[in-house]
């Protein structure tokens, strides 16, 4: 999940890394009304945050198109948008299903113990011990923390808590050292 320009502390939050690499913030859902409007399935939190990042590129199966946002607001339990260039129904209903993404740049540095899930995927992860479980593929939210999938000769789902099982993030050095045992695994 984004979380608008200040992700949260010791949380995991986004997910892309690096100039040049995007980072989904959202899916169109639907169309809204007949002048080009469209519904947002909003990635961010909160859901109206996804409005302060531009330009938005649009992408599905078959292509992407840049466009920028002229206008948007909540909308009941949704988000709306107005995009440059979409002014009909028709034009709309042509976008729907599109991920909507970001360059990862737009969305700042993670402040100090914050990480944007994007900026953990593919780093590798190693127990205190220096056991290599593997890399992390995916992150997701449960509630009460987020959870790290990591992949390697076994699966491992590790519960991302800074300074319990999380015990160190070095960016530089794309690893994270875990306070977990290796017998510990998804199986």
């Amino acid at each position: 999940m984004v979380t608008g320009v200040s992700p949260v502390e010791a949380t995991v939050t986004a997910h892309a890394a690096g100039a040049g690499r995007r980072v989904p913030i959202g899916r169109i859902s639907g169309v809204f009304g007949v002048r080009g409007w469209v519904r947002i399935f909003s990635y961010t939190e909160p859901r109206a945050n996804v409005l302060q990042y531009n330009p938005w590129i649009l992408r599905r199966d078959d292509g992407e198109l840049t466009c920028a946002v002229r206008d948007g607001h909540e909308h009941g339990a949704g988000v709306v948008a107005c995009l440059d260039g979409v002014d009909d129904r028709d034009a709309a209903a042509a976008l729907v299903g599109c991920e909507v993404e970001v360059d990862r740049s737009l969305l700042g540095p993670a402040g100090p113990g914050q990480y944007y899930w994007a900026d953990l995927e593919g780093m590798a992860v190693v127990t205190t011990g220096g056991v290599q479980l593997g890399r992390i593929t995916r992150l997701f939210a449960t509630g009460a923390n987020d959870v790290m999938v990591v992949q390697g000769e076994h699966r491992y789902l590790l519960p991302f808590v800074h300074g319990r099982v999380v015990r160190q993030v070095d960016e530089a050095a794309r690893a994270v050292t875990v306070d977990w045992d290796p017998a510990w695994t998804d199986a």
